[in-house]
């Protein structure tokens, strides 16, 4: 029995030692911006927004912090994205201008969660609202397509627009809430171009061959699903700039952001 117990102890150890050496809250800061532990990016990806972050925080002084998980370690997303940025001190002391994206996009449904954690010096042009956003209307549409790179990308280039004072929130959050009439005209009048053009050419088919306009409509019908066709799908890329990252300088997070889950 005893030697049973010894057994049972020694691999709950090195269970509990494997967990805490997974878990990135156990770790040391490290010399990059982007921390990709679930493998949803490619080397190349990688490497550009990698560029991309550390050319912006040489430009401002902001640093954002893009991290992907396999585990949460206990934590919620909230409280797991604001600890980690509190613990590596991303951002600059005294102003507390870093951001942590985090994504853990693995797990069944409901379980595959992203959180932005803003620090306190950027609360203020990147608010709850507005990192809701960029979550919801950014990130998880394509998260649900397995578009990691574009939608971790997309809401990179946001929020340094954010917190450049490129764009503010207020007009940002009109422009993610506002409905595009224009694209919806477009299509409804292509769908009825389409429906007038069809309507004739059965009637002058229904006329030439004497038959009646439906009957006409169901024999062109069955010649038109003898062949098929298919959409193309198109990724955009994004740039890439030279330097490296010379390591985070120690700013505090309070709690500011946004998450969600899909």
């Amino acid at each position: 029995m005893k030697k049973i117990l010894i057994i049972f102890a020694f691999i709950f150890g090195i269970g509990s030692a494997h967990s805490q050496e997974n878990c990135l809250l156990e770790q040391k800061a490290p010399n990059h911006l982007v921390i990709d532990r679930a493998d949803v990016l490619n080397p190349q990806q990688e490497k550009e927004l990698e560029s991309y972050l550390v050319q912006f925080s040489k430009e401002t002084s902001n640093q954002i912090l893009v991290v992907t998980v396999n585990s949460l370690c206990g934590y919620d997303k909230s409280e797991f994205t604001y600890t980690l940025g509190e613990k590596w001190g991303v951002g600059q002391k005294g102003f507390d201008n870093g951001i942590v994206v985090m994504v853990k996009p693995h797990g069944k449904a409901g379980d595959r969660h992203t959180f932005i954690a803003v620090g306190y010096g950027l609360e203020g042009v990147i608010p709850d609202a507005t990192a809701k956003r960029i979550v919801s209307k950014e990130m998880i549409p394509y998260f649900k397509k397995g578009e990691f790179f574009n939608g971790i990308g997309k809401s990179v280039q946001t929020l340094a627009a954010l917190a450049k004072g490129e764009i503010n929130s207020k007009a940002y959050n009109k422009k993610a809430d506002k409905i595009p009439i224009f694209p919806i005209l477009f299509v409804l009048g292509i769908i009825f171009l389409v429906f007038f053009s069809n309507v004739q050419r059965v009637r002058k088919y229904s006329v030439g061959h004497n038959m009646s306009f439906w009957a006409a409509m169901m024999l062109m019908s069955q010649t038109r699903h003898r062949s098929g066709g298919g959409w193309n799908n198109f990724n955009s890329g994004g740039g890439s700039f030279g330097g490296g990252f010379g390591g985070f300088g120690g700013g505090s997070f309070g709690g500011g952001g946004a998450g969600g889950s899909w």
